[in-house]
Protein backbone atom coordinates (compact mmCIF):
# COMPACT_ATOMS: atom_id res chain seq x y z
CA UNK A 1 0.00 0.00 0.00
CA UNK A 2 1.22 3.17 -1.03
CA UNK A 3 2.71 5.99 1.43
CA UNK A 4 1.48 9.58 0.68
CA UNK A 5 4.28 12.47 1.12
CA UNK A 6 1.49 15.84 0.74
CA UNK A 7 4.17 18.38 1.36
CA UNK A 8 4.59 19.51 -2.18
CA UNK A 9 2.25 21.04 -5.01
CA UNK A 10 0.93 17.83 -5.81
CA UNK A 11 0.83 14.33 -3.46
CA UNK A 12 3.83 11.93 -4.07
CA UNK A 13 2.41 8.24 -3.71
CA UNK A 14 5.22 6.11 -3.19
CA UNK A 15 4.77 2.07 -2.70
CA UNK A 16 8.14 1.33 -0.68
CA UNK A 17 9.25 1.89 2.73
CA UNK A 18 12.81 3.43 1.98
CA UNK A 19 13.92 5.71 -1.01
CA UNK A 20 16.95 7.55 -1.82
CA UNK A 21 17.32 10.84 -1.08
CA UNK A 22 18.02 11.46 -4.57
CA UNK A 23 15.08 9.65 -5.95
CA UNK A 24 13.19 11.41 -3.21
CA UNK A 25 14.39 14.84 -4.15
CA UNK A 26 13.88 13.79 -7.79
CA UNK A 27 9.74 12.98 -6.89
CA UNK A 28 9.21 16.29 -5.58
CA UNK A 29 10.51 18.12 -7.98
CA UNK A 30 7.85 16.06 -10.37
CA UNK A 31 5.19 17.19 -7.86
CA UNK A 32 5.86 20.86 -8.15
CA UNK A 33 5.59 20.79 -11.81
CA UNK A 34 2.83 22.74 -12.20
CA UNK A 35 1.39 20.99 -15.40
CA UNK A 36 2.06 17.67 -13.72
CA UNK A 37 -1.61 15.92 -12.89
CA UNK A 38 -3.42 14.53 -9.72
CA UNK A 39 -0.23 12.54 -7.83
CA UNK A 40 3.17 11.57 -8.81
CA UNK A 41 3.73 7.46 -8.14
CA UNK A 42 6.77 5.96 -7.29
CA UNK A 43 7.22 2.27 -7.62
CA UNK A 44 8.82 -0.06 -4.77
CA UNK A 45 11.80 -0.82 -7.30
CA UNK A 46 12.38 2.86 -7.66
CA UNK A 47 15.61 4.83 -7.80
CA UNK A 48 17.88 7.75 -8.81
CA UNK A 49 17.06 8.48 -12.58
CA UNK A 50 18.45 11.78 -15.13
CA UNK A 51 15.41 14.09 -14.03
CA UNK A 52 12.59 11.27 -12.97
CA UNK A 53 13.09 8.89 -10.94
CA UNK A 54 13.49 5.23 -12.36
CA UNK A 55 10.22 3.29 -11.16
CA UNK A 56 8.46 6.51 -11.37
CA UNK A 57 4.98 7.46 -12.65
CA UNK A 58 3.81 10.97 -13.98
CA UNK A 59 0.71 12.35 -15.56
CA UNK A 60 0.92 15.60 -17.56
CA UNK A 61 -1.45 17.46 -18.94
CA UNK A 62 -0.38 19.38 -22.37
CA UNK A 63 3.21 18.65 -22.35
CA UNK A 64 5.36 15.84 -22.57
CA UNK A 65 8.67 15.78 -21.21
CA UNK A 66 11.70 13.20 -23.13
CA UNK A 67 14.34 12.94 -19.45
CA UNK A 68 10.71 11.52 -17.99
CA UNK A 69 10.58 8.72 -20.30
CA UNK A 70 14.63 8.28 -20.68
CA UNK A 71 17.49 7.45 -23.46
CA UNK A 72 16.32 3.42 -23.85
CA UNK A 73 12.78 3.97 -25.52
CA UNK A 74 10.53 1.43 -25.62
CA UNK A 75 13.24 -0.74 -22.85
CA UNK A 76 10.98 -3.91 -21.90
CA UNK A 77 10.68 -7.14 -21.39
CA UNK A 78 9.30 -10.75 -23.34
CA UNK A 79 8.85 -13.84 -22.34
CA UNK A 80 7.24 -17.26 -23.65
CA UNK A 81 7.06 -20.84 -22.11
CA UNK A 82 8.22 -23.67 -23.71
CA UNK A 83 6.68 -27.11 -24.03
CA UNK A 84 10.05 -28.39 -22.31
CA UNK A 85 9.72 -29.42 -18.49
CA UNK A 86 13.75 -29.80 -17.86
CA UNK A 87 16.95 -29.06 -19.58
CA UNK A 88 19.97 -30.56 -18.67
CA UNK A 89 22.81 -28.59 -16.99
CA UNK A 90 25.47 -29.67 -19.90
CA UNK A 91 22.99 -28.82 -22.53
CA UNK A 92 22.42 -25.52 -21.24
CA UNK A 93 25.51 -24.80 -21.31
CA UNK A 94 25.36 -25.58 -25.09
CA UNK A 95 22.32 -23.94 -25.43
CA UNK A 96 23.74 -20.27 -24.08
CA UNK A 97 26.93 -20.74 -25.97
CA UNK A 98 24.61 -21.05 -29.33
CA UNK A 99 22.66 -18.18 -28.59
CA UNK A 100 25.77 -16.32 -28.00
CA UNK A 101 26.52 -17.04 -31.30
CA UNK A 102 23.26 -15.86 -32.65
CA UNK A 103 22.47 -12.85 -30.81
CA UNK A 104 25.24 -9.71 -31.01
CA UNK A 105 25.29 -8.35 -26.92
CA UNK A 106 27.11 -5.23 -25.74
CA UNK A 107 28.00 -2.57 -28.53
CA UNK A 108 27.99 -5.57 -30.90
CA UNK A 109 25.94 -5.27 -34.36
CA UNK A 110 24.78 -7.79 -36.97
CA UNK A 111 27.46 -7.55 -39.66
CA UNK A 112 24.36 -7.73 -42.22
CA UNK A 113 21.44 -6.09 -41.85
CA UNK A 114 18.30 -7.08 -41.53
CA UNK A 115 15.52 -7.14 -44.86
CA UNK A 116 13.82 -3.74 -44.18
CA UNK A 117 10.48 -5.26 -44.12
CA UNK A 118 11.54 -6.51 -40.77
CA UNK A 119 11.80 -2.72 -39.64
CA UNK A 120 8.36 -1.24 -37.98
CA UNK A 121 6.56 0.85 -40.45
CA UNK A 122 7.39 4.64 -41.05
CA UNK A 123 5.92 7.86 -41.03
CA UNK A 124 7.27 10.80 -43.77
CA UNK A 125 10.50 12.15 -42.85
CA UNK A 126 9.14 15.17 -41.87
CA UNK A 127 7.38 13.43 -38.96
CA UNK A 128 10.40 10.76 -37.77
CA UNK A 129 13.45 12.89 -39.02
CA UNK A 130 15.92 11.09 -36.93
CA UNK A 131 14.24 7.79 -37.11
CA UNK A 132 14.89 8.46 -40.86
CA UNK A 133 18.95 9.21 -40.41
CA UNK A 134 19.31 5.99 -38.04
CA UNK A 135 17.15 3.49 -40.06
CA UNK A 136 19.95 2.00 -42.14
CA UNK A 137 22.44 1.81 -38.84
CA UNK A 138 19.27 -0.06 -36.76
CA UNK A 139 18.59 -2.54 -39.81
CA UNK A 140 22.20 -4.04 -38.56
CA UNK A 141 21.00 -3.60 -34.71
CA UNK A 142 17.75 -5.71 -35.21
CA UNK A 143 17.44 -8.66 -32.92
CA UNK A 144 20.51 -7.49 -30.87
CA UNK A 145 20.63 -7.53 -26.88
CA UNK A 146 22.88 -4.07 -26.34
CA UNK A 147 24.91 -4.02 -22.56
CA UNK A 148 24.35 -2.62 -18.60
CA UNK A 149 20.66 -4.60 -17.17
CA UNK A 150 19.73 -6.13 -20.67
CA UNK A 151 19.69 -10.36 -20.19
CA UNK A 152 18.64 -13.52 -22.06
CA UNK A 153 17.24 -15.68 -19.39
CA UNK A 154 16.38 -19.73 -19.18
CA UNK A 155 14.43 -20.04 -16.47
CA UNK A 156 12.56 -22.55 -14.47
CA UNK A 157 8.53 -21.70 -13.64
CA UNK A 158 6.58 -22.67 -10.75
CA UNK A 159 4.19 -24.24 -13.17
CA UNK A 160 6.44 -27.14 -14.22
CA UNK A 161 7.90 -25.64 -17.43
CA UNK A 162 10.92 -23.64 -18.48
CA UNK A 163 10.64 -19.85 -20.22
CA UNK A 164 12.64 -17.79 -21.94
CA UNK A 165 13.00 -14.02 -20.75
CA UNK A 166 14.36 -11.01 -22.51
CA UNK A 167 14.95 -7.52 -21.18
CA UNK A 168 16.05 -5.37 -23.93
CA UNK A 169 15.12 -1.73 -25.39
CA UNK A 170 15.66 0.02 -28.72
CA UNK A 171 19.80 -0.23 -28.73
CA UNK A 172 21.40 3.48 -30.19
CA UNK A 173 18.00 4.51 -32.32
CA UNK A 174 16.14 5.50 -29.43
CA UNK A 175 19.12 7.04 -27.46
CA UNK A 176 19.57 9.07 -30.36
CA UNK A 177 16.01 10.36 -30.57
CA UNK A 178 16.02 10.89 -26.77
CA UNK A 179 19.06 13.18 -26.66
CA UNK A 180 17.82 15.01 -30.03
CA UNK A 181 14.40 16.11 -28.27
CA UNK A 182 15.85 16.73 -24.90
CA UNK A 183 18.10 19.21 -26.34
CA UNK A 184 15.50 20.58 -28.29
CA UNK A 185 13.26 20.96 -25.01
CA UNK A 186 15.85 22.54 -22.95
CA UNK A 187 17.12 25.02 -25.34
CA UNK A 188 13.21 26.19 -26.05
CA UNK A 189 12.66 26.16 -22.18
CA UNK A 190 15.33 28.66 -21.98
CA UNK A 191 14.23 30.84 -24.44
CA UNK A 192 10.72 30.76 -22.77
CA UNK A 193 12.23 31.72 -19.10
CA UNK A 194 10.31 28.12 -18.10
CA UNK A 195 9.46 28.38 -14.63
CA UNK A 196 10.86 24.45 -14.92
CA UNK A 197 14.35 24.83 -13.46
CA UNK A 198 17.18 23.62 -15.41
CA UNK A 199 19.04 21.70 -13.33
CA UNK A 200 15.82 19.83 -12.32
CA UNK A 201 16.54 18.01 -15.89
CA UNK A 202 12.89 17.83 -16.66
CA UNK A 203 12.55 20.20 -20.07
CA UNK A 204 9.82 19.92 -21.52
CA UNK A 205 7.37 20.13 -25.08
CA UNK A 206 4.05 21.54 -25.31
CA UNK A 207 2.05 18.79 -26.86
CA UNK A 208 0.19 21.27 -29.60
CA UNK A 209 4.34 22.41 -30.88
CA UNK A 210 5.60 20.80 -33.82
CA UNK A 211 8.39 19.49 -31.58
CA UNK A 212 5.97 17.29 -29.66
CA UNK A 213 4.32 15.97 -32.47
CA UNK A 214 7.78 15.08 -33.63
CA UNK A 215 8.92 13.54 -30.64
CA UNK A 216 5.76 11.90 -30.04
CA UNK A 217 6.13 9.62 -33.76
CA UNK A 218 9.93 8.87 -33.31
CA UNK A 219 9.37 7.72 -29.46
CA UNK A 220 6.41 5.37 -30.63
CA UNK A 221 8.64 4.43 -33.23
CA UNK A 222 11.41 3.20 -30.79
CA UNK A 223 8.64 1.55 -29.07
CA UNK A 224 7.81 -0.75 -31.69
CA UNK A 225 11.28 -1.15 -32.61
CA UNK A 226 12.22 -2.38 -29.35
CA UNK A 227 9.56 -5.09 -29.47
CA UNK A 228 10.29 -5.95 -33.03
CA UNK A 229 14.20 -6.43 -31.78
CA UNK A 230 13.16 -8.60 -28.97
CA UNK A 231 10.74 -10.53 -31.41
CA UNK A 232 14.27 -11.14 -33.31
CA UNK A 233 15.75 -12.26 -30.68
CA UNK A 234 12.98 -14.60 -29.63
CA UNK A 235 13.23 -16.37 -33.06
CA UNK A 236 17.15 -16.48 -32.96
CA UNK A 237 16.72 -18.56 -29.44
CA UNK A 238 13.81 -20.44 -30.68
CA UNK A 239 16.69 -21.25 -33.68
CA UNK A 240 19.09 -22.42 -30.57
CA UNK A 241 16.99 -24.95 -28.88
CA UNK A 242 16.42 -26.12 -32.35
CA UNK A 243 20.01 -26.59 -33.11
CA UNK A 244 20.81 -28.00 -29.50
CA UNK A 245 18.32 -29.60 -28.10
CA UNK A 246 16.17 -30.66 -31.42
CA UNK A 247 12.88 -28.88 -30.62
CA UNK A 248 10.45 -27.37 -31.86
CA UNK A 249 8.19 -24.27 -31.16
CA UNK A 250 4.96 -24.99 -32.68
CA UNK A 251 3.45 -25.65 -29.93
CA UNK A 252 4.63 -22.86 -27.50
CA UNK A 253 2.13 -20.32 -26.49
CA UNK A 254 1.91 -16.63 -27.28
CA UNK A 255 4.78 -14.34 -26.14
CA UNK A 256 3.97 -11.92 -23.52
CA UNK A 257 5.42 -8.21 -23.98
CA UNK A 258 5.46 -5.29 -21.90
CA UNK A 259 7.93 -2.19 -22.13
CA UNK A 260 8.55 0.26 -19.22
CA UNK A 261 9.79 3.25 -20.80
CA UNK A 262 7.33 5.43 -22.97
CA UNK A 263 4.93 7.89 -23.10
CA UNK A 264 0.97 7.54 -23.90
CA UNK A 265 -2.31 9.25 -23.57
CA UNK A 266 -4.38 7.54 -21.20
CA UNK A 267 -7.70 7.88 -19.36
CA UNK A 268 -7.19 8.03 -15.52
CA UNK A 269 -9.60 9.92 -13.06
CA UNK A 270 -11.64 11.00 -15.78
CA UNK A 271 -9.01 12.67 -17.91
CA UNK A 272 -6.85 12.14 -20.44
CA UNK A 273 -3.67 12.70 -19.74
CA UNK A 274 0.13 12.12 -20.80
CA UNK A 275 1.72 9.26 -18.46
CA UNK A 276 5.15 8.85 -18.41
CA UNK A 277 6.87 5.61 -17.40
CA UNK A 278 10.40 5.62 -16.92
CA UNK A 279 10.96 2.60 -15.29
CA UNK A 280 7.73 0.98 -14.58
CA UNK A 281 4.95 -0.94 -16.53
CA UNK A 282 1.17 -1.04 -17.21
CA UNK A 283 -1.15 -2.82 -14.97
CA UNK A 284 -4.30 -2.65 -15.82
CA UNK A 285 -7.15 -4.48 -14.58
CA UNK A 286 -6.04 -8.57 -15.97
CA UNK A 287 -3.16 -7.70 -17.81
CA UNK A 288 -0.46 -9.62 -18.09
CA UNK A 289 3.28 -8.54 -17.39
CA UNK A 290 6.51 -9.09 -16.27
CA UNK A 291 8.33 -8.33 -13.41
CA UNK A 292 12.60 -9.70 -13.50
CA UNK A 293 14.47 -9.89 -10.51
CA UNK A 294 18.31 -9.45 -10.31
CA UNK A 295 21.08 -11.96 -12.08
CA UNK A 296 19.97 -15.27 -9.72
CA UNK A 297 17.06 -14.42 -8.19
CA UNK A 298 13.58 -14.83 -9.18
CA UNK A 299 11.26 -13.17 -11.63
CA UNK A 300 7.70 -13.37 -12.11
CA UNK A 301 4.87 -13.14 -14.13
CA UNK A 302 1.96 -11.14 -13.17
CA UNK A 303 -1.96 -9.87 -13.67
CA UNK A 304 -2.03 -6.44 -13.23
CA UNK A 305 -5.23 -5.07 -10.38
CA UNK A 306 -5.90 -2.25 -12.30
CA UNK A 307 -5.04 0.26 -9.25
CA UNK A 308 -5.93 3.92 -9.80
CA UNK A 309 -3.58 5.31 -7.00
CA UNK A 310 -0.54 4.12 -9.44
CA UNK A 311 -2.24 4.97 -12.68
CA UNK A 312 -2.56 1.33 -12.94
CA UNK A 313 1.48 0.77 -13.00
CA UNK A 314 3.50 -1.53 -11.12
CA UNK A 315 7.50 -2.17 -10.98
CA UNK A 316 9.50 -3.05 -13.88
CA UNK A 317 12.31 -5.17 -11.81
CA UNK A 318 13.77 -5.15 -8.34
CA UNK A 319 15.45 -1.61 -8.96
CA UNK A 320 19.14 -1.21 -7.54
CA UNK A 321 20.32 -0.29 -4.51
CA UNK A 322 23.62 0.43 -5.47
CA UNK A 323 25.22 2.48 -8.32
CA UNK A 324 27.05 0.90 -10.79
CA UNK A 325 30.70 2.07 -10.04
CA UNK A 326 30.13 1.96 -5.99
CA UNK A 327 28.94 -1.78 -6.76
CA UNK A 328 32.45 -2.44 -8.82
CA UNK A 329 34.08 -0.68 -5.85
CA UNK A 330 32.62 -2.84 -2.99
CA UNK A 331 31.08 -6.05 -3.81
CA UNK A 332 33.73 -8.95 -3.87
CA UNK A 333 33.81 -11.13 -6.98
CA UNK A 334 34.21 -14.66 -5.28
CA UNK A 335 31.13 -14.41 -3.03
CA UNK A 336 28.92 -13.25 -5.70
CA UNK A 337 30.18 -15.96 -8.13
CA UNK A 338 29.77 -18.54 -4.77
CA UNK A 339 26.13 -16.96 -4.06
CA UNK A 340 24.91 -17.93 -7.92
CA UNK A 341 27.13 -21.28 -8.24
CA UNK A 342 25.44 -22.20 -4.96
CA UNK A 343 22.17 -22.22 -7.04
CA UNK A 344 23.52 -23.74 -10.21
CA UNK A 345 22.74 -21.16 -11.85
CA UNK A 346 24.84 -20.20 -15.44
CA UNK A 347 25.89 -16.66 -15.00
CA UNK A 348 27.75 -14.32 -16.53
CA UNK A 349 29.53 -12.70 -13.38
CA UNK A 350 32.96 -13.34 -14.82
CA UNK A 351 35.43 -10.30 -13.97
CA UNK A 352 35.09 -7.54 -11.11
CA UNK A 353 33.93 -5.18 -14.14
CA UNK A 354 30.40 -7.67 -13.79
CA UNK A 355 29.74 -6.68 -10.63
CA UNK A 356 27.98 -3.66 -11.16
CA UNK A 357 24.94 -6.21 -12.62
CA UNK A 358 25.63 -8.64 -9.46
CA UNK A 359 22.78 -9.89 -7.39
CA UNK A 360 23.98 -7.65 -4.28
CA UNK A 361 23.79 -4.47 -6.37
CA UNK A 362 19.58 -4.47 -6.68
CA UNK A 363 16.88 -4.73 -3.94
CA UNK A 364 15.62 -7.75 -2.57
CA UNK A 365 12.78 -8.56 -5.34
CA UNK A 366 10.68 -10.46 -2.23
CA UNK A 367 10.51 -6.65 -0.75
CA UNK A 368 9.58 -5.26 -3.98
CA UNK A 369 6.97 -7.87 -4.78
CA UNK A 370 5.56 -7.57 -1.38
CA UNK A 371 5.28 -3.98 -1.96
CA UNK A 372 3.23 -4.06 -4.53
CA UNK A 373 0.28 -6.39 -3.56
CA UNK A 374 -2.48 -3.55 -4.49
CA UNK A 375 -1.14 -3.42 -7.73
CA UNK A 376 -0.51 -7.15 -9.06
CA UNK A 377 -1.25 -10.75 -8.36
CA UNK A 378 1.99 -13.35 -9.13
CA UNK A 379 0.99 -15.71 -11.72
CA UNK A 380 4.05 -17.26 -12.39
CA UNK A 381 7.51 -17.89 -10.08
CA UNK A 382 10.37 -17.96 -12.28
CA UNK A 383 13.79 -19.26 -10.98
CA UNK A 384 17.21 -18.48 -13.58
CA UNK A 385 18.75 -21.94 -14.67
CA UNK A 386 21.08 -19.57 -17.17
CA UNK A 387 21.56 -15.87 -17.69
CA UNK A 388 23.45 -14.63 -20.96
CA UNK A 389 24.08 -10.57 -20.40
CA UNK A 390 25.76 -8.05 -22.57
Amino acid sequence: MEKVISSERIPVKMWLNEIEDGALEQAKHLANLPFAFRHVAIMPDSHTGYGMPIGGVLATKGVIIPNAVGVDIGCGMCAIKTHLTHIEHDDLHSLVDRIKELVPVGFNWHEKPCHAENMPGRKSESCMPIVYRQFEKARHQLGTLGGGNHFIEIQSGNDGYVWIMIHSGSRNIGKVVADYYNEIAVDLNGKWFSQVPKEWQLAFLPMDSQEAKQYRSEMEYCVEFALANREMMIEQIKRAFHDVLGVEFDDYDDLINIAHNYAAMECHFSQNVMVHRKGATQARQGQIGIIPGSQGTKSYIVRGKGNPESFMSCSHGAGRKMGRRQAIRELKLEEEQALLDKQGVIHSIIEAKDLDEAPSAYKNIDIVMDNQKDLVDIVVELSPLAVLKG
